[in-house]
């Protein structure tokens, strides 16, 4: 997952391949809450891993459930099977409305002492028509900030109310109220039938078709007469199905869904295939397929599984513009804001005022996000209207500011397929760990980009300047690959030690073959070659001198080009080595050349083998690096020396993290999101 500050994605002009989606959040939660109400052990597989469905864990093990791993994405969930739940508690919800709604139902029937509470924004989510739902039956609920608003105090005595009259609830603000109620009545089921009855439109049916349908997997059937008033029969009953899958995410799949459809594909096979949901689908946002098709997509598919495809020119590409009634897919249609992006003429996504208490108000950050693309916007109380820039040199670059919103984050990452080519930054990339932590990692694995497009911030420098702990540094604040093209050679040693090679002239052309096909890879603060940790290993004093040895190969120089230049990859990366600027990446837009007085190198060195437990003189030191310089610089291939447009950056007097800003500071006075692109 990227938890940087933002994440910058170059330009991207194609995607293809397949992707497996993760288990949904809105069956995921349910699952979770159904199966700690009933009798018995439930296990739950293909479980989402994020935070909406961590709080649901962590609040089910402070009311008194088990919660076991059962392996890969799997849990075990003991319920509490009509035992009171333990209390007093206090749970905090995060931004998890699935966790917050239900919870606050289930509680306030099973009884007990409980704090419901979350962050900033949960704390502005409405909650009042569920609380007075629930205080029409007796329930005592008291608001401990806003009235009307998170956190909430419930102090119910053990016992469920009698019921003599159908509960009413609105159903125009979110169908989450409804859906906490019909998962948490059945308690109250015993000897009567429980009524409930909607006042006004109920809006995302599909999301309450859902949470029917996982209520019958676990024992209750409920009916309903035209979405405006369910039965709960007398005697039901929570019965753990014993196992169950979680589909995978419908609304993930919408960003998917959506690649497919505006970006081209470069390689066979055409598109892109998803894995894990299908047409067969029971969440209500897998309609948005139909959304897509009538905007041009190309989309097939079957039991778990579609295939999406840009439509040939004219026949669907560029995108048809389309006036919808969007509420049947609240949450999927924030992908079709930004699929207007590539549509002729003007988009309206209408009956979207669910949007305005989301995670955040979704209708404001949407237009908010287009209109720095340079869209024109049209935002109303429940419906947004999207013209997209008239031509490709009307596209801005843009930094999109993402409120902590995770559905923000995801849509606007198509951006980056832009016909203008141009860059796009995701503030706050980490917010879509509320449901899909890896999606950027699975969007940039299909991704394409040519290789000019792919930023390289190049730090070159002498031995001991601090040039790899920079370079690491750098990477982890951008969220970029890195090369320690140092470490490169260190384990071209190694392994042609390991192969019996000893590293001198007459084996030359043995090790240049060797180089070119090493499995070497960085994993964080590690240096894999293959499976195998050689962190340790290359850095031993015998590694580092035949390192020198075979760095002045010009055969294995020549072959550690391409496994050098195999690190470029998406979204960008920051290269460490002696000749990252001049040789491997002349094309660099950013090239550091680090430098420090030997005196200041050799202090440096010294402090780092005495935290090691070796002695060290400073004077030997300096004499060695000095040395070292000398004959780095005068060597025939590849000399140790800036590129000519190299910035060079003596950090004699800067610390790590000083150095670091610099350079970064340096990165960002070259980026083109510009303040006019900003509005």
């Amino acid at each position: 997952m990227f938890d940087t500050a933002f994440l910058d994605l170059p330009a991207l002009s194609a995607a293809g391949g397949e992707v497996h989606l993760p288990g949904s959040k809105s069956i995921s939660n349910r699952v979770l809450l159904l199966a700690a109400l009933s009798s018995g052990s439930t296990t739950v597989h293909d479980l989402l891993a994020s935070d909406d469905t961590r709080v649901m864990l962590d609040a089910l093990r402070e009311i008194g459930c088990s919660v076991d791993a059962a392996g890969g994405s799997s849990v075990r969930i003991t319920g509490l099977g009509g035992r009171p739940p333990r209390s007093p508690a206090k749970l905090f919800l995060g931004n998890a409305g699935t966790a917050m709604r239900p919870l606050t139902a289930a509680l306030a029937l099973l009884g007990g002492e409980f704090e419901l509470s979350g962050v900033a924004r949960m704390h502005e989510r409405p909650i009042r028509d569920l609380v007075d739902a629930l205080r029409q039956i007796g329930c005592r609920i008291d608001y401990l900030g806003t009235d009307g608003y998170p956190p909430l105090r419930i102090v119910q005595t053990p016992g469920v109310p009698a019921l003599t009259a159908p509960i009413r609830v609105r159903g125009d603000v979110s169908s989450q109220f409804l859906t906490a109620l019909l998962m948490a009545l059945p308690l109250a089921a015993g000897t009567q039938d429980i009524v409930i009855e909607v006042l006004g439109e109920l809006i995302s049916k599909p999301y309450i078709a859902i949470t029917l349908a996982l209520l019958a997997r676990f024992g209750i059937v409920v009916g309903q007469q035209n979405w405006q008033r369910f039965t709960i029969a007398a005697g039901s009953r929570y019965q753990s199905p014993g196992s169950i899958h979680v589909e995978a995410d419908a609304s993930s799949a919408s960003y998917f869904v959506a690649l497919g459809a505006i970006a081209s594909s470069a390689c066979e096979p055409k598109g892109i295939t998803l894995r894990g949901v299908g047409l067969d689908s029971i969440q209500g946002d897998i309609r948005f397929v139909d959304a897509a098709r009538a905007m041009g997509a190309v989309v097939t598919g079957g039991p778990n599984w579609l295939h999406i495809q840009r439509a040939a020119p004219g026949q669907g590409w560029p995108l048809r513009a389309i006036d919808m009634d969007c509420n049947h897919i609240p949450d999927a249609a924030m992908t079709l804001a930004v699929m207007a992006l590539y549509a002729q003429g003007s988009s309206t996504l209408r009956n979207i005022a669910s949007w305005r208490v989301k995670e955040t108000d979704r209708i404001a950050a949407m237009a908010t996000g287009l209109r720095r693309l340079g869209a024109s916007v049209e935002e109303g109380a429940d419906f947004i209207r999207i013209t997209p820039p008239p031509q490709a040199r009307d596209w801005k670059a843009a930094s999109i500011p993402t409120f902590d919103d995770h559905r923000v984050a995801m849509c606007f990452s198509l951006a980056a397929f832009n016909p203008a080519g141009l860059p796009v930054r995701i503030q706050d990339p980490g917010c879509v760990a509320k449901t899909f932590p890896d999606y950027f990692e699975a969007l940039l694995a299909l991704a394409q980009a040519p290789a000019e497009r792919i930023p390289v911030i190049c730090i070159d420098g002498p031995t001991a300047s601090g040039k790899g702990t920079v370079a690491a540094a750098l990477a982890r604040q951008l969220g970029y690959h890195f090369l320690d093209s140092g470490a490169i050679y260190r384990v071209t040693a190694l392994a042609a030690v390991r192969a019996g090679l000893a590293p001198d002239a007459g084996n030359e052309a043995r090790i240049a073959a060797l180089a070119q096909t090493l499995p070497v890879r960085f994993a964080g603060d590690r240096v894999l070659l293959g499976s195998d940790d050689v962190s340790q290993a290359i850095r031993t004093e015998e590694v580092g001198v035949n390192a020198s040895r075979v760095s002045a190969m010009p055969a294995v120089r020549a072959a550690l080009v391409a496994l050098q230049h195999g690190f470029l990859r998406l979204p960008g990366l920051v290269a460490d080595g002696r000749d990252m600027g001049t040789v491997i990446f002349p094309q660099a837009p950013l090239k550091i050349y680090l430098t420090a007085s030997a005196a200041r190198r050799a202090e440096r060195r010294h402090k780092q083998l005495i935290s090691k437990g070796f002695s060290a003189s400073i004077g030997d030191l300096c004499a060695a690096l000095q040395a070292r310089d000398a004959r780095d610089g005068s060597r025939s291939v590849a000399p140790l020396t800036p590129a000519q447009d190299a910035l060079v950056l003596d950090n004699s007097d800067l610390t790590i993290d000083e150095t670091v800003a610099r350079v970064l500071a340096e990165w960002q006075a070259r980026q083109p999101f510009a303040v006019s692109a900003q509005g």
